[in-house]
């Protein structure tokens, strides 16, 4: 049995809580948050779980093996680090940390620490993205050419709108698009230049719409599209990877959200793909806690490595800064 231990007991907090709850070979033990209600609230679900408003107190205890964190993205590096410190594996919600210097000490002490780390970049886990990584991979579509994805949604909200202060959270890009940006590098590899543009409505203090644009190492140009000007409660996400012998597609609000279109030949007509609309029975965040957890066990690498995170970090951040200069970044 593994005790678990949550710091940042908002909504992602006890998403990964009942995920990992779920799993026979886990506890949920400790829960912390600055907010005492909060960690209260959580630990209630859990019979055994404390709580407390002071996350040191739950890093100190012995019979934690594994720390959740979920707390603002500002802090996840702190955490990741004096986590590893006191030997506990770790569960990080994205991004890895706000800058690369965060993100390279906390990657240090874990290695230091020989205690495993994985970043929650749940894409992954979602069986339209899984699906169309194989179809990339079969070559069904040739050799990818162009891609572009499109997420947008409402504005989040936390209990202080940390969301809202780009200092603490990055914004759209560094909070969501990270998403597609580590998308776009796990199907068309290293990527070696950014440029993005970026628009505020109504001189607000954060990023309404951001487009990016990225070349990868192959030669292949993506397009990213990002909002958080919807109405609350909206969510809709599209991809398109154009190859030089086909096309794959995927939206969201489609009955049949992921086809694979080919370019007329001999042979039969290649038909659409189809795969379940998530949510879906057992949702990603489900898959991604029972991978998490499975990989703990049996010794097996994160599907998403911790390098992996870091690079997605590095492209949000040349992203961003891209964004505010108005001059196109090059990696590496």
């Amino acid at each position: 049995m593994c005790r678990v231990g949550i710091i940042g007991c908002g909504g992602m907090g006890n998403t990964h809580a009942g995920n990992l709850a779920a799993l026979r070979e886990i506890e949920i033990a400790g829960a912390a948050d600055a907010n005492l209600g909060a960690a209260k609230t959580l630990a209630g679900r859990f019979d055994g779980c404390t709580a407390t408003d002071d996350a040191e107190v739950l890093l100190r205890r012995e019979d934690i093996d594994i720390v959740v964190v979920t707390t603002p993205t500002d802090t996840h590096a702190q955490y990741i680090q004096a986590a590893a410190e006191r030997g506990k594996h770790v569960f990080a919600e994205k991004p890895l940390a706000r800058t690369l210097e965060q993100a390279d000490r906390a990657l240090a002490a874990v290695e230091s620490a020989g205690v495993r780390l994985m970043v929650g970049m749940v894409l992954h886990f979602f069986p339209e993205y899984v699906t169309a990584k194989q179809v990339l991979d079969e070559g069904r579509v040739g050799r990818p050419a162009v891609m572009r994805t499109s997420r947008l949604s409402g504005h989040p909200r936390a209990s202080d709108d940390w969301y809202a202060n780009s200092e603490r959270s990055g914004g759209l890009i560094l909070d969501m698009l990270i998403h597609d940006l580590d998308l776009v590098r796990w199907y068309l590899g290293d990527i070696e230049r950014v440029y993005a543009k970026s628009l505020t409505y109504r001189g607000l203090d954060h990023t309404d719409y951001a487009l990016i644009t990225l070349r990868a190492r192959s030669g292949a140009i993506a397009h990213i599209e990002g909002s958080w000007a919807l109405p609350m409660g909206s969510f809709i996400t599209k991809l398109e990877v154009a190859g030089d012998q086909g096309l794959l597609e995927f939206d969201s609000e489609s009955a049949a959200p992921l086809r694979v279109l080919r370019k007329p030949s001999a042979d039969a007509a290649v038909p659409g793909v189809s795969v379940p609309e998530s949510p879906v029975a057992r949702s990603p965040y489900q898959l991604e806690a029972e991978h998490f957890v499975a990989c703990l066990r049996d010794g097996r690498p994160f599907a998403v490595s911790p390098e992996d995170a870091r690079a997605a970090l590095e492209i949000a951040l040349a992203a961003l800064e891209s964004s505010r200069t108005g001059q196109p970044v090059t990696i590496g």
